[in-house]
């Protein structure tokens, strides 16, 4: 007698996972070698930063190490998919205002741009606006050149970006209100 197959529901699930791991991009930022010195000599280990993002206004930033290099690119991207920020975007293309972030002695400053000045940005912060899917930012980095500080700055500033719906309610006023002066701001400055 055949026994019935059932339907195997751990490569429903692995399909399930794949589908929601292929929406995002991930940009590794930077490996380190470390060498740990025990009786015998070295053992060497590798220290991997990735940034992942789904080019939506979504994007995290992780860390893994192991002794190889692909598992510590595989820690890392697995701890950023965990830590996913929401940033919101101005017309999905750029930041809604000017803002300033810092981590230890890194300090970054982001400006909102026009359409067509593109991404700004050296290094780490440019693998952060690539995943998030900023189009045009100028950026700036102040302070330490370290990675590591770099993106946690990028991410302090990302988190302190708020949406002029936010704004205008806690101002008490209407959102087209505000998008009113604003207009009539940026009409001035012409």
């Amino acid at each position: 007698m055949a026994q019935e197959k059932k339907p195997r529901r751990e490569s429903r699930e692995n399909r399930e996972r794949e589908e929601r791991d292929s929406e995002f991009v991930d940009k590794l930022v930077h490996i380190n070698r470390v060498a740990k010195v025990v009786k015998g000599g070295r053992r060497f280990g590798f220290a991997a930063m990735v940034v992942v993002g789904d080019r939506k206004g979504r994007v995290g930033y992780g860390h893994g190490k192991a002794r190889e290099v692909p598992e510590a690119i595989r820690k890392a991207t697995e701890e950023a998919k965990r830590d996913l920020i929401y940033v919101p975007l101005r017309s999905g293309r750029t930041l809604h205002h000017d803002v300033e972030g810092r981590h230890g002695s890194g300090k970054v400053v982001l400006r909102a741009a026009a359409p067509g000045t593109g991404i700004i940005a050296g290094g780490p912060m440019r693998a952060v606006f690539e995943s998030l899917g900023v189009q045009d930012v100028v950026a700036k980095s102040l302070g330490s050149s370290n990675h590591y500080n770099m993106v946690r700055a990028t991410f302090d500033a990302l988190k302190r970006q708020s949406h002029p719906k936010d704004v205008a309610a806690q101002r008490g006023i209407k959102y087209a209100t505000l998008q009113a002066r604003r207009k009539e701001l940026i009409g001035a400055d012409e």
